[in-house]
């Protein structure tokens, strides 16, 4: 997995609570570091593919995943749906198979959790959730840099929603 940019042993992140306390922190001083110098993280992606198949569509999703791994020196390969054999009725589980067997962490914007769940489950890879019906972690990771931008240290911090049920607010409450 990429825990610091280092190649480990396959650990999704499907929900928000799928890193614990110190990996969020990491994450989030590592994302304030290339927010103030853009070229600090050159190189760390080096070789490194990461595919991202999209079910559902997002202009920001796909550029900001593109643009960071160009940034860091990896590659990204964007599949919709229709570009896989996923339209032909392939088995998920095949599909993770091969397409981790030829990257190194995958990306998934779909519309059922379980189908992450299931793409998790056969991948020898990373698994990250774009976004799907229940979580969207990395819309919520993001969140959080904004308040700590904004407003400082995320000890002790609360927060409020407003606006309906979803996969924003439901990754915050996880």
């Amino acid at each position: 997995m990429w825990t610091g940019f280092r190649l480990m042993a396959a650990r999704h992140f499907l929900r928000l609570r799928d890193l614990d306390a110190p990996a969020i922190a990491s994450l989030l001083e590592r994302a304030n570091q290339h927010h103030a110098d853009p070229l600090a993280g050159r190189g760390l992606l080096a070789g490194r593919v990461l595919v991202m198949l999209f079910e559902k569509k997002s202009t920001r999703t796909r550029v900001s995943f593109e643009a960071g791994m160009a940034q860091m020196g990896g590659h990204a390969i964007f599949l919709s749906s229709s570009d896989s054999q996923l339209s032909r009725g392939e088995p998920i589980s095949d599909t993770a198979k091969v397409i981790s067997s030829m990257a190194d962490a995958l990306m998934l914007r779909t519309l059922r959790h379980s189908d992450q769940e299931q793409f998790a489950a056969a991948s020898s890879v990373p698994v990250i959730n774009g976004l799907s019906d229940i979580q969207h972690p990395c819309q919520t990771l993001a969140d959080l840099l904004t308040y700590q931008q904004l407003r400082g240290d995320l000890a002790g911090a609360t927060f409020a929603w407003c606006g309906d049920a979803s996969n924003v607010c439901a990754s915050l409450i996880d």
